[in-house]
């Protein structure tokens, strides 16, 4: 029998050196116990780094969805699959059984089908957190159609770059999206990006809050009157192993989002694993993650990961301020809540609030709580310990990537002791090395370099879609035969890994990855701006918040500048969106450039940080007389 859940360290420790020492013959048994197949593998793994290439369970068939509804039918039909907690506390809550999840994805499936949507075609998914978006994204796994859902926040042109990148032909939206006391029309932001999308054929809408909008005749209909008609069972396609499952676009250094492509077998392997034991989900468990299904955490760890297990996992609509900064925790106690996993912005925004608004909610149900998306800080991490977990809930500091599928460095609940700040140790199966800048691998403990792993896991990515060479230049040319994840690490006395940010032109802001180089693209297009350089400095809520330093053209050094600060930051919201919005914009003469041209980022970010002292020595840069003038007037 295969260790599938792991209870003591000791354990932990056993399986962990099996897992890197029998890598093969430990994922063959998970995968052979754990899991519904419709033909074996021939062989486990097949990598190589180089090209880069890897192939886990060779030539198997299966279909994830029939791990993740059918095979539950015959114990699990009648238990609760998802609880929709809605926007407004008001309105009720809907609990959707197995059974009815899986006649619900059926009638979808058979919706897509009926709208010409095949094995391989790409359907692009812009919903807000409704059952919905859920069902759309097993619906496209259950007929081998790929899904790429695209976070309902991003701008039309995000958008748009997004459908022609995977080339999508149909689209599921709504008319509109609840978010705290406000409403989104999100069929607008559709309408305005299909007008650069010739590629896709329809719109399905889903009617949740009664928004006008206009219904495009021939492409756009109501979905709801389709499921109605559908037939409610529709058979499961037969995928390989490594055909894709679905695409999620993250940020770059380079201004072009990349589509990482995830694959079925080694994805729902290493997930449903991972979610098992990281979160140690027990049968009558409720389970809630809050992040959105637009991010990989909400693939990972909303759907896939617990309908796999057969768990109760919670798809909450709303925000964490609304009606009230309680919340979150009248939820917690109104479902009895027992594993609740979201990110440090959260935390750090609701540790700023009175403590009433926890200590009025009983959170005793509470087991487990988990922290993704950024490294957290030590403040947050004691108040979130102390009031949320009342020191008896053990929190689980995740450590993973959109690129890796699951998570990767976390402690295991009630069998890896904490330490806060830290993601503490590897989990099974994953190889971390941390490199120094010649590339050499830093052995021993009390160490500190990049962040690498030397041996593949089941559910990393592929490739990026249309741009495998992409793929290679990123994550596997500046270490030889490692897989680079782009983050700074430390290695403590007694092994436990720190994750100290990026090392690349990615910040992490409120737990999302924004490249710079699209933010300074937007920002430079402003007819006003000659160039910009985007650096992160330190938030007391988002972590990171963006930081810019904007060079103006002769014509716009007239403009009164607290306007061109809302006109540069209304540009990035309508290309980007809200969320790459900047914090603070300098006007400035110039950036420290290198004598190559190369803006000098390390030392905008000290100016930034307010941490002036270490500057290093600039009198190398081109222009070593514009640090002083930046800093003079740094805001």
């Amino acid at each position: 029998m295969s260790n599938y859940h792991i209870k003591h360290l000791e354990e932990y420790f056993q399986v962990y050196r099996k897992s890197v020492r029998e890598p093969e013959s430990f994922w063959e048994e998970i995968a052979e116990e754990h899991f519904v197949w419709r033909k074996k593998w021939d062989n486990v793994l097949d990598w190589d780094f180089t090209k880069p290439e890897i192939k886990w369970f060779k030539n198997a068939k299966l279909n994830i969805t029939e791990n993740c509804l059918d095979r539950h039918l015959p114990t699990r039909g009648d238990k609760t699959a998802i609880l929709f907690e809605p926007n407004d506390p008001e309105e009720q809550t809907e609990h959707i059984t197995y059974k009815q999840l899986h006649e619900r994805v059926s009638r979808m499936a058979n919706v897509f089908k009926d709208h010409g949507v095949q094995k391989g075609d790409r359907v692009c998914i812009y919903l807000p957190m409704i059952p919905e978006l859920a069902v759309a994204v097993l619906a496209c796994a259950r007929i081998g159609a790929i899904h790429s859902v695209v976070f309902a926040g991003f701008s039309a042109i995000a958008l748009a770059t997004r459908i022609n990148d995977s080339d999508c032909k149909l689209v599921v939206t709504s008319d509109g999206s609840y978010r705290g006391n406000k409403t989104i029309n999100l069929k607008g932001i559709v309408d305005a990006a299909l007008e650069d999308c010739p590629g896709v054929e329809h719109v399905l809408v889903v009617k949740r809050t009664g928004e006008s909008i206009d219904i495009k005749k021939g492409r756009d209909k109501w979905l709801q009157p389709l499921l109605d008609k559908a037939y409610a069972d529709c058979n499961a396609e037969i995928m390989d192993a490594e055909d894709p499952l679905f695409i999620l676009y993250t940020s770059g250094s380079t201004g072009k989002p990349k589509g990482m492509v995830h694959t079925c077998a080694g994805y729902m392997v290493y997930t449903a694993y991972t979610f098992k034991n990281v979160f140690q989900y027990k049968e009558e468990d409720v389970y809630w993650c809050t992040a959105d299904i637009g991010w990989i955490t909400g693939h990972s760890y909303i759907v896939y990961g617990p309908l796999i297990n057969g768990a109760t996992t919670v798809m909450f609509e709303g925000v964490p301020s609304y009606p009230d900064y309680g919340r979150f925790w009248e939820v917690v106690e109104k479902h009895k809540i027992n594993q609740f996993y979201t990110a440090p912005t959260a935390i750090r925004a609701l540790a700023k609030e009175n403590l009433s608004y926890v200590e009025k909610y009983d959170l005793s149900s509470l087991r487990v709580l988990g922290t993704v998306g950024e490294p957290i800080n030590e403040e947050a991490w004691h108040w979130y310990n102390n009031n949320i977990g009342q020191k008896q809930s053990p929190i689980v500091d995740t450590w993973w990537q959109t690129e890796t599928g699951g998570i990767m460095i976390s402690p295991i609940p009630y069998v890896t002791p904490t330490t806060p700040t830290y993601a503490t140790l590897p989990f099974i199966g994953i190889q971390p090395a941390l490199m120094d800048e010649q590339g050499k691998e830093i052995k021993g403990n009390q160490v500190e370099g990049r962040l690498c792993i030397k041996f593949p896991w089941p559910s990393m990515a592929r490739t990026i879609w249309g741009d495998h060479d992409r793929y290679r230049d990123t994550y596997f040319t500046a270490y030889q035969n490692n897989y680079f994840t782009g983050d700074g690490a430390l290695r403590d006395a007694v092994g436990y890994y720190r994750i100290t940010g990026r090392v690349d032109d990615v910040i992490i802001v409120s737990g999302h990855n924004l490249g710079t180089a699209p933010i300074e693209d937007s920002i430079n297009e402003h007819p006003a701006v000659a160039e910009s350089a985007i650096v992160g400095f330190p938030h007391d809520v988002k972590g990171n918040a963006l930081y810019g330093f904007v060079i103006l053209k002769e014509t716009g050094e007239s403009r009164d500048r607290d306007n061109l600060r809302k006109e540069i930051n209304q540009q990035i919201t309508e290309q980007i969106g809200p969320i790459a919005k900047l914090d603070k914009i300098q006007f400035v003469s110039g950036v420290p450039k290198t004598r190559s041209g190369k803006i000098m980022r390390r030392i905008l970010r000290k100016i930034a940080g307010k941490d002036t002292e270490n500057l290093g020595d600039i009198s190398t840069l081109l222009n070593p007389e514009v640090v002083k003038e930046i800093m003079d007037n740094a805001l």
